[in-house]
């Protein structure tokens, strides 16, 4: 934690993984910052103690740079960083969609980069960030980065062939059970509850089963059964379920969410 840590374009994801640095036990005197709007730098410098700076300043002083831009601004930002980066530095792209291989294609030869896709949880430090290395990240690169986005959440490593399949289902994740949790209120609503009950009881009951998921080491099958009981309410909702082709729309809705995504890495909008 003694290195310098530059955050580039400190909107929600970024300022979410420079809170949490420093949670983690990162020094301010050691994150830079970057922000778009002066009055943004600003309030980042306040809030946290931390240096804002220009693009090419953190450039010249990090030694690893954080890239949370969006993903239509990273050819500017690249060609703002290229005069002033040398390939000792490690880049790491938050960037939906853009493979390791654009942005070591605008760096000086040799850069080590490694691509990252976290989720918005990341701002509960409950996030996933999946993890993956560029033609020049070494096991110790990979660490450093497992380092700085396990102080919001969980990590995993995967190859960057894999990163479409993992932005289907984590990076984008979310949202489908947002969208499942406004489906039930609406159903508790049918059935004669108010919005807000609906709401706290689907709530709770998705906290609760997501945790018994992730501590019980049970496969989800056999907690469902635990659930059901025979010709009960339980399984007549699954029966529903399937006569509706839920799991054949989610498997679906899933490879559109992957497709799209290799679309976008391929320059495709």
């Amino acid at each position: 934690m003694t290195q310098t840590v530059a955050v580039l374009g400190t909107g929600k994801i970024g300022e979410a993984l420079l809170s949490g640095m420093i949670r983690a036990g990162w020094h301010p005197a050691n994150l830079l910052v970057t922000a778009r709007r002066s009055e943004r730098a600003a309030e980042l410098h306040t809030r946290y103690g931390v240096d804002a700076v220009t693009n090419a300043e953190a450039a010249k002083r990090a030694d690893t740079l954080i890239l949370a831009v969006k993903p239509q601004d990273m050819g500017t930002l690249l060609d703002e960083l290229a005069p002033h980066l040398t390939n000792d530095r490690l880049v790491i792209s938050a960037a939906a969609g853009i493979p390791s291989s654009f942005i070591e294609a605008r760096l000086a030869s040799g850069t080590p980069v490694v691509r990252v896709m976290p989720n918005t949880p990341v701002l509960v430090d409950e996030g996933m960030s999946v993890i993956s290395a560029g033609s020049h990240a070494t096991p110790d690169h990979l660490a450093h980065t497992e380092e700085i986005f396990g102080g919001v959440g969980k990590t995993l490593r995967v190859p960057e062939s894999q990163q479409d399949a993992a932005t289907a289902l984590s990076g984008s994740g979310p949202a489908y059970f947002y969208y499942l949790v406004e489906a039930m209120t609406d159903a508790g609503i049918l059935l004669g509850l108010p919005r807000a009950q609906a709401y706290d009881l689907i709530v709770q009951s998705a906290i609760g089963a997501a945790v018994m998921l992730r501590d019980s080491g049970e496969h989800p099958v056999k907690l469902r059964e635990a659930v059901m009981s025979p010709a009960g309410t339980t399984i007549s909702a699954i029966r529903e379920l399937e006569n509706h082709g839920v799991r054949a729309a989610l498997i679906a809705a899933l490879e559109a969410a992957r497709d799209r995504s290799r679309e976008l890495a391929s320059g495709n909008s």
